[in-house]
């Protein structure tokens, strides 16, 4: 395998990982601004290294910059659709999740 071969692969299996760990979270964190934070930095991470390992894998085509300018795409929005949401949810009242020693004194 060449270097360039093995950075693809690479890229792609950490994507990979982080939108398993994505995934995860949002099936097990227990509210809805814990999902949230899980999905929107877990999930642009594994999609920003897939799309890198695409880039790669493109080499240096017009395909290359398309995905380029959409990993930049998903970094400014993934992580302000996520606070829109998160701030939404606030805004209608959903109180956060806490654990029973927060609330004694």
């Amino acid at each position: 395998m060449t270097p360039v071969e093995i950075a693809i692969v690479a890229l792609a299996a950490g994507g990979v990982f982080f939108a398993v760990v994505a995934a995860v979270g949002v099936l097990r964190l227990p509210d809805l601004y814990t999902r949230s934070h899980a999905a929107s930095k877990s999930d642009t991470l594994g999609a920003v290294l897939t799309l890198g390992a695409a880039a790669l894998a493109f080499g240096t085509d017009v395909p290359t910059a398309k995905t380029v300018l959409l990993l930049l795409f998903m970094f400014l929005t993934n992580p302000t659709a996520a606070h829109a949401i998160s701030r939404a949810a606030y805004d209608q009242g959903i109180e956060p999740w806490t654990t029973e020693e927060e609330g004694k004194p």
